[in-house]
């Protein structure tokens, strides 16, 4: 269910190539890290949030997804899932397409009021796993 193959899919190849990284920072020992290094391979553009506003695999961070200048297709969040409920919210608020929560990262009751608000959203799951065995 929170991982629909179909859903999945259009989030990987429908949405739009500019992903914001909740939690991602310069840190090459957290997978934030590695799987930004993957998006950015396959042509996602990505975007940094993390309180401290770093630049990572070259690209201008921000504090959050409110002080992003421009339009975000879809939110990756790497936090834990107490917090990540929060970003969800953030995300329906600055018109994001879908949400996608990182392996380990549950809260249903944020996938219910996401999937309420009309975006498209996955959890449990990992992009850099996803994009290729669509092959």
């Amino acid at each position: 269910m929170y991982g629909d193959p179909a859903t999945v899919r259009k989030i990987l190849t429908e949405l739009g190539d500019t992903w914001a990284v909740v939690g991602l920072s310069t840190n090459e020992e957290r997978a934030a890290y590695g799987v930004a290094g993957v998006l950015q391979r396959y042509g996602k553009r990505i975007v940094p949030i993390h309180p401290k506003a770093e630049t990572v695999h070259g690209e201008k961070g921000y504090p959050s997804l409110s002080a992003v200048p421009f339009k975000i297709d879809v939110v990756d969040v790497f936090l834990n899932s107490a917090l990540a409920g929060q970003a969800a919210e953030e995300a329906v608020a600055i018109g994001a397409q879908a949400v996608w929560f990182q392996l380990g990262v549950v809260d249903e009751a944020a996938y219910e009021r996401t999937r309420a608000a009309g975006l498209d959203m996955v959890m449990d799951r990992c992009p850099a796993i996803e994009l290729p065995m669509l092959g």
